[in-house]
C-alpha cells in the first residue's frame, strides 16, 4: 500500500524534518537525532518514512539495540527499539502510522517503544502490550512491547 523508505542522513532530509518541527509536538522532534547522526556521519540511518509524491508525512527513528542491553524480552536477544513516530496532520488516520509499524515488525525482532502524547490506544491496536512499570528499568518511561513468535517478556 504505502512504500516505506530508509531515510538518508543529508541535509535534505533534515530540511524536510523542518517541516514536521512546524506541527509536531517537541517531545517527538527527531531533527536534533538526525543532526547527531550527520555528525557522526553514521552511514546506517535509523529514520524511516513515507512519501506521498515529494512530501515526507510519515516517519519514525527504529534503533536496533544490542542483546547485552536486553531487560524487556526472554530470551535476551537483539531489539528494536521505535523511538519516535509522527504523521503530518492532514494525513493522520490514514494508515501510514499502521505501515511504519507494520515494517519495523517485518524484521521479526521484538520491539520496544514508549506511548507518547496519549498513543496508548494506537499500540494497543498495533499489536503491542504494556509493560509493568519498572522504576529501574524504565526510568519514567511507558514501555509497549511487541513480541513475534517464541519470545516473551522477563519476569
Amino acid at each position: 500500500m504505502f512504500e516505506v523508505r530508509r531515510l538518508q542522513i543529508n541535509y535534505k532530509t533534515l530540511e524536510e524534518f523542518q517541516k514536521f518541527r512546524e506541527f509536531g509536538l517537541e517531545e517527538l522532534s527527531m531533527k536534533e537525532d538526525l543532526e547527531a547522526n550527520i555528525v557522526e556521519n553514521d552511514s546506517e540511518s535509523p529514520f524511516y518514512g513515507i512519501y506521498d509524491n515529494d512530501l515526507l508525512v510519515a516517519r519514525m527513528s527504529l534503533y536496533k539495540i544490542d542483546g547485552k542491553y536486553d531487560r524487556y524480552f526472554q530470551p535476551a536477544q537483539d531489539y528494536y527499539e521505535l523511538w519516535k513516530l509522527e504523521v503530518l496532520p492532514d494525513y493522520r488516520s490514514k494508515d501510514y502510522g499502521t505501515a511504519l509499524v507494520n515494517h519495523a515488525k517485518s524484521f521479526g525482532a521484538p520491539i520496544k517503544t514508549n506511548s507518547r502524547c496519549r498513543a496508548d490506544e494506537f499500540w494497543l491496536k498495533m499489536g503491542f502490550t504494556p509493560v509493568k512499570y519498572n522504576p529501574m528499568r524504565d526510568r519514567g518511561e511507558n514501555p509497549y512491547v511487541w513480541l513475534p513468535e517464541n519470545v516473551e517478556l522477563q519476569d
